[in-house]
C-alpha cells in the first residue's frame, strides 16, 4: 500500500480494497505453491472467481511462469 501513498493523493477505498485483495491472493498462491484451485479453496471462493479476480488485479502473468511445479522443474533441468 506504500505505492498508493507515493502518488501524492489519498488512496480511494477501491485502491485499498484492490491492494488488500492482491496481497491476500498472492499469499494464498505462495502458500499453495501457485495451485489456483487450492488457493481458491483456502480463500473460500470458487476457482473461477479467483481467476477473475486475478485477471482484474493483473496477477495472472505472475502466477504462470513464476511458479513451476517440482515435476516441471525437473523436466526443465534434465
Amino acid at each position: 500500500m506504500d505505492e498508493l501513498r507515493t502518488l501524492g493523493s489519498r488512496p480511494t477505498l477501491r485502491d485499498l480494497v484492490e491492494a488488500y485483495e492482491r496481497h491476500v491472493i498472492e499469499d494464498a498462491l505462495r502458500a499453495t505453491h501457485g495451485n489456483q484451485r487450492r488457493a481458491a479453496r483456502a480463500l473460500g471462493v470458487l476457482p473461477t472467481t479467483l481467476h477473475e479476480k486475478m485477471k482484474r488485479l493483473g496477477l495472472l502473468h505472475r502466477a504462470g511462469p513464476a511458479v513451476v511445479e517440482p515435476a516441471e522443474a525437473m523436466a526443465l533441468a534434465g
